[in-house]
């Protein structure tokens, strides 16, 4: 019997703590969404995909991420202890707690009831007796209108995430639904149109939730890391990171700027014109690129270590040969350098300016989700070489829906959108202060196609007294609209 006792012992299932150690693989199942997980510019992110990335680090084991559909093919995942952590983006609440172990990761959300803002704003669920309310399936809001006992119809839809409802809220199509009040804090900027209404119970902490099945070995030491990036404060840096700069899409006010062109441009504005003249672009566009990234400061450091002048990746930076980015110079050297590469890779036929705007999109989110965009706007009819209709099709890559029929994934398909008519807005006063720089030789393709070009018949009036504003916008660029 003794023998037998310890034949039993030493066969016993290790830990699962054991296990991952052993395998040297974190199985972690996700979806992709801009609050957990999504393929960035520089790789993977997200807030819980970079905790999940420490933690695997602080065990030295391999983080293996495996993207699911929705919250309910994750949730199937862990009842049948395929993963060993999913990050869905759900609260401890009624029917998750009991089936699987819940560790909260310091976000803290609650669900918000939206509207169209041309319908009549409700203050509570009673106000929207005969309407329908639309949220996703598997999410943090249902426990909380089933409590509710109002006259009103419930849709969920398994086939949307909570942008592409508020997709429908913003085009009118959905008068009235729900979000968890973090997404609607990720997305709202890119939905004008959306209202946010009331609030429905307590804000509660998201969680990450492992198989019930699982022994609390991997839950205890997930909540001790967690304490310790709590106490070292990096928890609140990746709040920061993710939900604290949401502003920075804005637009800055054109006093703000013009400050900056009377303070700050003038210490880089030579620099800008050598390399745009070595580079073969227009030194407005340079600055104006600069501006977007940092506001003309040297020393701008971004918490996911994006840094400089031109925010350059390190990645980046080696690419082009570039050894220190808090170097104004070397900064602005390799953004225009990197810059040309990127206009490079853009088809020749696209004219200018398109061409441009084009490059700049793909500068900010990479040429895979541009080319993604493109092949949805040709499938829907329109023109993919015309940036007019290609910037209708960008924000889509940020739904399910449509990601999912892609071949580079998620992205934040808006923010190039704002990125370029920001550069667009900023480029415009450039160009109507400050002509361009004399000469400007660099590639036969040249950038600066965008700058004003001289014109014979014009040399009587050159010679004029001519106002501050020297420079005007090409014709290419006056007959575009300036919310393009």
């Amino acid at each position: 019997m003794a023998s037998a006792a310890l034949t039993l012992v030493g066969c016993s299932r290790p830990s699962t703590l054991q296990e991952i150690l052993d395998e040297n693989v974190l199985h972690v199942i996700t979806r992709e969404a801009p609050s957990i997980y999504y393929e960035g510019r520089d790789g993977a992110t997200g807030y819980d995909y970079e905790l999940a990335k420490r933690f695997a680090d602080e065990l030295g084991v391999e983080l293996r991420v495996r993207v699911a559909e929705d919250n309910t093919e994750i949730l199937s995942v862990l009842s049948r202890d395929y993963a060993h952590i999913g990050l869905a983006g759900l609260s401890e609440q009624p029917g998750i707690a009991g089936q699987y172990k819940v560790l909260p990761t310091g976000i803290a959300a609650q669900s918000v009831v939206v509207y169209h803002r041309d319908q009549p704003r409700p203050e509570s669920l009673t106000d929207l007796t005969g309407q329908t309310l639309h949220l996703v399936a598997e999410s943090n809001h249902e426990h909380l209108i089933d409590q509710e006992g109002s006259d009103f119809v419930r849709q969920t839809h398994p086939g949307l995430d909570a942008a592409g409802v508020l997709a429908r809220v913003e085009s009118g199509e959905f008068a009235y639904a729900v979000v968890s009040s973090n997404e609607l804090e990720l997305n709202h900027v890119f939905y004008p149109h959306v209202k946010q209404a009331f609030s429905l119970g307590e804000p509660e902490e998201l969680a990450w939730l492992f198989p019930s099945e699982q022994d609390d070995t991997l839950v205890s030491a997930a909540r001790q890391f967690l304490e310790k990036l709590e106490a070292d404060g990096t928890l609140a840096q990746l709040a920061e990171r993710f939900y604290g700069h949401l502003d920075r899409l804005n637009y800055v006010g054109a006093r703000t700027f013009m400050h900056h062109v009377e303070n700050r441009l003038p210490k880089y504005q030579s620099l800008f014109q050598t390399y745009a003249s070595d580079f073969g672009m227009d030194w407005r566009l340079l600055a104006a690129i600069g501006y977007q990234e940092s506001h003309w400061r040297p020393n701008a450091v971004s918490p996911t270590g994006v840094r400089g002048l031109m925010m350059l990746t390190r990645t980046t930076a080696n690419y082009i040969g570039i050894n220190n980015r808090l170097d104004a110079e070397e900064s602005i050297q390799g953004g225009a350098k990197y810059f040309r590469m990127v206009h490079e890779k853009i088809p020749e036929r696209i004219p200018e300016p398109d061409r441009t705007w084009f490059a700049l999109a793909s500068y900010n989110v990479g040429y895979g989700h541009l080319e993604d965009a493109r092949r949805l706007t040709e499938g829907a009819g329109k023109n993919p070489d015309r940036w007019m209709d290609v910037k209708e099709f960008l924000p889509l890559l940020a739904q399910k829906e449509w990601y999912t029929k892609t071949r580079f994934g998620f992205a934040r398909g808006h923010e190039p959108v704002l990125y370029v008519q920001n550069i667009r807005r900023y480029y415009d006063v450039l160009a109507r202060l400050n002509e361009p720089a004399e000469p400007q030789p660099g590639p036969s393709d040249n950038l600066a196609s965008l700058a004003p070009s001289a014109q014979p018949e014009a040399a009587d009036s050159e010679s004029a007294p001519q106002p501050d504003l020297r420079a005007s916008l090409p014709p290419e660029l006056g007959l575009i609209p300036p919310t393009l």
